[in-house]
């Protein structure tokens, strides 16, 4: 499954529903959302700075997570950025084949 790397940071209400729930029911709840659209949450770290928290997850395919980063976006109390991950041998794959790809100026 592909993984990704999803960059969230709360809105006021988000901060609020934190708050409320606690920082094991937020991540519980997203858990319970990746999983719904089929992926699984692998890892979920609260941060300083730009960021409130970092998400790692697998999911499906890329229109799975586009679902999930929209459907969490569009409920106001977060925002998200989302970073498609590459294995080692994804990356590899990719490099084969960019030899072949003819690049026009």
């Amino acid at each position: 499954m592909p993984k990704f790397l999803v960059h969230t940071s709360y809105t006021a209400e988000g901060l609020k529903i934190l708050q409320k729930e606690g920082a094991t029911g937020r991540m519980k709840r997203i858990a319970a959302m990746l999983e719904g659209a089929g992926g699984k949450l692998e890892s979920y770290y609260f941060a300083l700075g730009e960021d409130d928290a970092i998400i790692i997850c697998d999911m499906p395919s890329l229109e799975a997570m586009c679902a999930v980063a929209i459907s969490g976006s569009a409920s106001g109390v977060l925002r998200t950025r989302t970073t498609a991950l590459l294995t080692v041998k994804e990356t590899d794959r990719a490099l084969k084949k960019s030899a072949g790809v003819k690049v026009t100026r």
